[in-house]
């Protein structure tokens, strides 16, 4: 059986790495998902990528993946573990999807998880902790992460919080909700 993980937290809490490490963990064979989009004109975010690239093993493979996630979920077979690095950067990406296009998106992500024989690492961040943004289009990220977040983190087998230095298994501590 393949082991579907999400792990969730704040910016630089320190999800990637304990993705990295668990990945590292389950097999010799990782493809590292990266959904972020290159903006060479962005010297921070450049510096961002390049402190991920540098951490990861020379002999993982790295995908650019910005918009089809389920087809590569969908396309990958044992004995690949994939490293999805991250859902936040993924749903930035969809956001000028319309209401029923991003719920189809959604409902197929999560039938591809279900079916899928490879081992999943999800890194999601967690944005609803704080303010409710002031416009419009951070209040859909907002929301749309989070529903998200809170639809896989039902369908996956772990669930891990990483948060003020610590890793904290939800899976063992909390208790799944069945309404989603």
């Amino acid at each position: 059986m393949p082991k579907h993980i999400l792990i969730i937290g704040p910016t630089c809490s320190g999800k990637s790495e304990w993705a990295e490490n668990l990945a590292s963990k389950l097999h010799d064979k990782v493809i590292y998902v990266a959904t972020a989009i290159e903006n060479p004109a962005d010297f921070q975010w450049q510096t961002r990528i390049k402190k991920h690239r540098d951490r990861r093993p020379p002999d993982w493979k790295t995908l650019s993946v910005p918009y089809n996630l389920t087809e590569v979920i969908n396309t990958t077979r044992s004995p690949f573990c994939l490293l999805i690095d991250s859902i936040g950067s993924w749903v930035a990406n969809k956001l000028d999807e319309n209401d029923e296009d991003w719920d189809q998106t959604v409902i197929e992500l999560l039938k591809c998880v279900k079916k899928t024989p490879v081992n999943l690492i999800f890194v999601a961040e967690e944005t609803g902790w704080g303010v409710v943004p002031a416009y419009p289009l951070g209040r859909l990220f907002r929301d749309r992460l989070g529903s998200l977040v809170s639809k896989l983190g039902t369908r996956v087998d772990t669930t891990y919080l990483v948060i003020g230095g610590h890793v904290i298994n939800l899976s063992v501590l909390g208790q799944k909700i069945q309404s989603n």
